[in-house]
């Protein structure tokens, strides 16, 4: 709770996956993702009650087992990939209170292909959106400028010819005439409960970033998971 204002982490499972499968029960130093999100979120004072969203019994056995509330199962019509995760969280919100009976005016989505966040970073998050009197925040991190959008080619297939994405590209001469842009991490989405259900959105019309200096990788493939695991390990022996 963070001034009389009750929060709700939830954290996002469901169990399919077309990249990596079964991927929130990957395991990274032996803890799947699912579990490094619960661990996390027990951490996290502001956080009144951590719940899993998932479809999937074995996903909601290991989450329970990492301090995560199971008090519903993920209807299957909003468990496809193509859900966003508008729909999930309102589900989650409205079934956790009709759980508890508690209400909510905070939702904190922790998603577990983030899994090198801390608990003080969720715990910024919360904070600054209520200090602030956002609708929502989200933690972002800056992109590495040789991926920037003015960067970017397009290709055709067919004739095997290429052009900028963007026509603005050819004007870039030095990396340092680019703009920083930035890209969700995932770490932590801060979300007023007026914003999720009156305004139907998981940003809102005032949003707020928490700009994480960090490099974080997002777990869609093998790869990524290797990378992570590399980076933990170097990060373990540094």
């Amino acid at each position: 709770m963070i001034d009389g204002r009750r929060v709700l982490a939830v954290v996002p499972a469901r169990g399919g996956s077309k990249g990596l499968p079964l991927k929130n029960l990957q395991k990274l130093h032996g803890v799947p993702l699912v579990g490094l999100a619960g661990d996390c979120a027990s951490y996290v004072p502001e956080i009144d009650r951590s719940v899993v969203s998932t479809d999937h019994k074995e996903i909601a056995e290991v989450a329970r087992a990492h301090g995560l509330d199971v008090p519903f199962i993920r209807p299957e019509e909003i468990s496809g990939d193509r859900v966003g995760d508008l729909d999930v969280l309102t589900h989650a919100l409205h079934a956790t209170e009709a759980d508890d009976g508690e209400t909510y005016n905070i939702i904190a989505m922790l998603q577990p292909t983030a899994p090198q966040r801390e608990p003080k970073d969720v715990s910024a998050a919360i904070r600054m959106l209520v200090e602030g009197g956002w609708d929502s925040v989200w933690t972002i991190s800056p992109i590495d400028l040789k991926n920037h959008p003015l960067k970017m080619l397009s290709y055709d297939a067919v004739s095997g010819g290429f052009d900028y994405n963007n026509q603005d590209g050819s004007k870039i001469i030095a990396r340092q005439e680019l703009n920083q842009l930035y890209l969700r991490n995932g770490v932590a989405y801060a979300i007023d409960r007026a914003c999720l259900l009156e305004q139907r959105s998981i940003k809102g019309r005032n949003s707020g970033a928490l700009v994480l200096e960090e490099n974080f990788i997002s777990i869609d493939t093998q790869w990524d998971l290797d990378l992570v695991e590399y980076v933990m390990r170097k990060n373990d022996t540094a």
